[in-house]
């Protein structure tokens, strides 16, 4: 019998991606697992609203209460440690991970990228900027990627990808939604819900499925 998966959600913005996560709780795609808690470094971030939303204790880490980096990424490793997560999901958290949140969490953080990793992803590839590219480079199909996360930017195991494809009129708000629709909210619930039932497992830095 697997012990209910706990998760710490770390966001930054309006949501969207947590809204999904609390959704496919709610209506049985995602199993065996709760969100214990939404911790976000924007105190204005309207995640955290919808944790509360959902009865979802939620929390700010904000960097701008530290007088330093080092001093931010302690407190917010200790903070999640408190919750005795098992978990760490990134959905859209603008934060990158100390190396002690890699160390105290190894293969136990994923991460929702708005292209299909290799491509567009790495340092400056994030929120609209993405689709921005996308759409500049001319490419016909792009999608999401959830992977774990280690001491490179977007470089961790792959879990999941899904494809979405880009239509002719597409503006870069357009896309964003229909990344988000069709493939973020798709597989982000998936993942964690493979996670969760212990169908994931890392094999030579690649990411085994076991249906």
């Amino acid at each position: 019998m697997l012990k209910m998966l706990k998760m710490a959600v770390l966001v930054s913005g309006g949501g969207t991606n947590l809204q999904a996560i609390l959704d496919a709780i709610r209506e049985g795609r995602i199993t065996n697992a709760s969100v214990e808690v939404a911790i976000s470094n924007n105190p204005g971030a309207y995640a955290l609203k919808r944790a509360e939303n959902c009865g979802v204790k939620a929390v700010c880490v904000s960097p701008a209460s530290y007088k330093d980096r080092e001093l931010y990424n302690e407190a917010l490793v200790q903070t999640i440690q408190s919750y005795q997560v098992d978990l760490v999901v990134l959905a859209g958290c603008m934060v990158v991970m100390p190396k002690a949140m890699i160390e105290a969490y190894p293969n136990r953080i994923i991460n929702i990228h708005p292209a299909l990793i290799p491509s567009f992803c790495g340092t400056g590839f994030h929120g609209l900027h993405v689709h921005e590219e996308v759409l500049k480079r001319g490419v016909k199909v792009t999608g999401a990627t959830v992977h774990f996360v280690d001491e490179g930017t977007d470089t961790g195991p792959i879990i999941l990808q899904k494809a979405v494809d880009v239509q002719p009129d597409d503006t870069p708000e357009t896309l964003q939604r229909r990344v988000m629709e069709q493939a973020e909210w798709q597989i982000l619930p998936r993942a964690i819900d493979l996670i969760a039932n212990g169908k994931v497992s890392v094999e030579q830095s690649k990411v085994v499925i076991k249906e």
